[in-house]
C-alpha cells in the first residue's frame, strides 16, 4: 500500500512524538521548530553521555567514544574560560583537518558559551588572516600546519597534530567527574560563524544561533525515517538501528558539520574521519568499519563508484547514499541503482544559510524524479518569487526562498548584506528554482551561474548533466564565453576518464540528441587536471573561466 507525504508527516509530527512541532519566535517572526529538539549545544552535548562507552569518532587507529568526548570537551571547556579568559559571545576559530580534536574543540568552545569560527583549511594565509581578523578571534585552535601558516597573527594559539603541539598541555589532567562550566545560555544565542565559500568576492560570516545548531541535526533525523516510511518501513524499529557514517566533507562548512556530526552527536551513531577524501581509502574504511552511511557531494559518490578497484572491496554494510551540496547528474543516480541496487539514494538540498539541510529527496521520489531536490522538510516553508520579491505560481522559474528554524541570524557584521539576503525571516538563496504541483523543487541554477545566450536563458546545470551522460566523461563544467552578437555562448570544460577518448564535434553531436542546439556548447575544452572545486565540492567557475579563457 503507498503512503503518501502528507500521511508520513502527520504520523511522524503527532502529538508527543519525537518530531512533534510547535510554533517559536525567532528574530521577530513565527515560525514552525522540533518541539523535543535540545534548546542548546550544551543541553546536546548533555545528552551524548547516554550512549557511554559507543564508538564516537573513529580516525585511523584512534577511537574515542561518546563518554571520552564529553570528558575532554568540558575539560577543554574549563581551560578557555579560565586560562584564555574566554567569555560567552568572544570568538574561538578552529583551523585544522578533520581531525578529533576538530570536533573536541567545537563542541569545548560552545560549552564555553564561545561563538566557534570553523576556518577553511584551505585557505590561504592571506584568507585566514582574513578570517581572524574578520571573526574578531580571540583564540586560535589549529593543527600544526595551519598554526605555522598563523603565528603572526598574535593570538593566543593551541596546537594539535604538530611538534612541539601544546594541545596535552593545555587539557591538563582530564577527570572523570569534570562537568561544564557554568554559563547561561538561550536557543537565541550567538553559536557559529561559518564563511560563505566565496566563490566571489570576500567570504561573509554566516552567524547562526544555538537554535539552528540543534534543530538542523532534527531535521535531518526527519529526513531520514521520512524515507523509511515512504518505503513502507516502521520508522520506530529504524530510530535504534546505529548508523556509522564515513564523514567524505570538511566540518569547517555545514555540510560536514550541521548535517553530519551534529546528526551523529544527536543520534548516538559513530563518526568515522578521513585525512583527506581518497576513494580508495574510503572503500577500505567502508569495509573495515562496516560503514552504513556515505554522506557528501555527488563528487564522492560519483568517485567512489566510479574507481577501478570497487570490486575488490566489500561494501555490503552501505544502507545509504546521500549527498548535496552542488548539483547531482541524473546519471548518477543511475549508476548507485546498477551497483547498489538495494540501498537508498538520496539527494538534498541547504546552504550555509540554512544549516545545510532543508529540502530532501530519496527512494522512489528520488527515482521518480531524479532531477529534483525534493520537497521541503515539515518545518520549513518554500517559495520561488520574481526579482521583485512577489510569489510566482507553481511551475514557473524564479528565486529560491526558504524560512524555517534553521535559517541563521544574519552575516556577521555586514548589516547592508543581511538586509539584503534576508526578509521577514526568509532567505533569498540565490538560487533558480521551480516547484512543480506535487510541491517537489527543481534547482535550476545558480541565478549569476546562467548563460544568457541572445535572450536565451541556459541553465548550467542541464547541460552539465547532458555532459555526463556521455560514457568517456569524468568531469565538467558549463561556462558563458562573452560573444559581441548574442551577449554569451555556451562553453564547456571537459575532464574525460583515463585512458578514454572523444573530441569537441562528438561530443557535441551528443549533445544535440539531449539539448536544444542553443544550449549545446559551441566551444569545448579538454584539461587533464582536475577541475577546480571549493572545500564544499562546488566548481569555482570564476577561477575556472579565467583559467579557460584568460580573463
Amino acid at each position: 500500500m503507498t503512503i503518501s507525504h502528507e500521511q508520513v508527516q502527520a504520523q511522524l509530527t503527532a502529538s508527543g512524538q519525537l518530531f512533534e512541532m510547535e510554533e517559536v519566535e525567532a528574530g521577530g517572526h513565527r515560525i514552525r521548530a522540533w518541539k523535543h529538539a535540545p534548546a542548546t549545544f550544551r543541553d546536546m552535548l548533555e545528552l551524548t553521555r547516554l550512549h557511554g562507552d559507543k564508538d564516537f569518532l573513529v580516525y585511523e587507529d584512534e577511537r574515542i567514544t561518546f563518554e571520552e568526548h564529553y570528558r575532554l570537551a568540558a575539560t577543554l571547556a574549563h581551560r578557555l574560560v579560565t586560562d584564555y579568559g574566554v567569555r560567552k559571545g568572544d570568538r574561538v576559530a578552529i583551523a585544522m583537518r578533520n581531525y578529533p580534536e576538530w570536533v573536541i574543540s567545537f563542541s569545548a568552545a560552545l560549552a564555553a558559551g564561545a561563538i566557534v569560527v570553523p576556518l577553511n583549511a584551505w585557505w590561504t594565509d592571506r584568507e585566514l588572516a582574513y578570517g581572524l581578523s574578520d571573526s574578531g578571534a580571540k583564540v586560535v585552535i589549529a593543527d600544526g600546519e595551519r598554526a605555522e601558516r598563523m603565528a603572526g597573527s598574535g593570538l593566543p594559539m593551541i596546537v594539535t597534530r604538530a611538534e612541539g603541539a601544546n594541545w596535552s598541555e593545555v587539557l591538563g589532567e582530564v577527570r572523570a567527574d569534570v562537568t561544564l562550566p557554568d554559563v547561561g545560555l538561550r536557543p537565541e544565542d550567538p553559536a557559529t560563524i561559518f564563511y560563505t565559500s566565496g566563490t566571489t568576492g570576500l567570504p561573509k560570516g554566516a552567524l547562526g544561533s544555538h537554535r539552528n545548531l540543534c534543530q538542523a541535526p532534527m531535521t535531518v533525523a526527519y529526513a531520514l525515517l521520512q524515507a523509511v516510511a515512504l518505503a513502507g518501513g516502521d520508522p520506530n524499529e529504524s530510530v535504534g538501528i546505529r548508523r556509522i557514517t564515513l564523514l567524505t566533507v570538511p566540518l569547517f562548512h555545514v555540510t560536514g558539520c550541521m548535517a553530519v556530526l551534529m546528526g551523529t552527536m544527536l543520534s548516538g551513531g559513530g563518526l568515522v574521519l578521513m585525512y583527506k577524501w581518497d576513494p580508495q581509502r574510503a572503500l577500505e574504511l567502508i569495509e573495515r568499519e562496516k560503514i552504513t552511511v556515505l554522506s557528501g557531494v555527488p563528487t564522492n559518490a560519483w568517485q567512489l563508484l566510479s574507481h577501478p578497484r570497487l570490486h575488490e572491496y566489500d561494501i555490503s554494510s552501505l544502507t545509504s547514499i546521500s549527498y548535496g551540496g552542488a548539483p547531482a547528474p541524473p546519471k548518477l543516480l543511475e549508476r548507485i541503482t546498477e551497483l547498489l541496487p538495494n540501498r537508498t539514494p538520496a539527494n538534498g538540498y541547504g546552504m550555509t544559510e540554512t544549516s545545510a539541510l532543508a529540502i530532501y529527496n530519496s527512494g522512489d521520489d528520488y527515482r521518480r524524479k531524479p532531477d529534483s531536490v525534493g520537497r521541503p522538510l515539515p518545518v520549513i516553508d518554500v517559495k520561488v518569487c520574481d526579482p521583485a520579491g512577489n510569489e510566482l505560481p507553481r511551475g514557473e522559474v524564479g528565486e529560491l526562498h526558504i524560512r524555517g528554524p534553521i535559517v541563521i541570524m544574519g552575516y556577521w557584521n555586514r548589516p547592508d548584506a543581511t538586509a539584503e539576503t534576508f526578509s521577514g525571516g526568509w532567505v533569498r538563496t540565490g538560487d533558480l528554482a521551480r516547484i512543480d504541483e506535487e510541491g517537489f523543487v527543481y534547482i535550476v541554477d545558480r541565478a549569476k551561474d546562467m548563460v544568457i545566450r541572445g535572450g536565451e536563458n541556459v541553465y548550467c546545470a542541464e547541460v552539465e548533466a547532458a555532459i555526463f551522460e556521455h560514457p568517456a566523461v569524468d568531469d565538467a563544467a558549463v561556462i558563458g564565453i562573452p560573444d559581441e552578437e548574442l551577449g554569451e555562448q555556451v562553453g564547456a570544460v571537459v575532464r574525460l576518464k583515463p585512458g578514454a577518448t572523444a573530441t569537441a564535434e562528438e561530443l557535441q553531436e551528443f549533445l544535440r540528441g539531449r539539448l536544444a542546439a542553443f544550449k549545446v556548447p559551441t566551444k569545448i575544452w579538454f584539461r587533464d587536471a582536475e577541475l577546480p572545486r571549493n572545500a564544499a565540492g562546488k566548481i569555482l567557475k570564476t577561477r575556472l573561466k579565467e583559467e579557460t579563457l584568460g580573463r
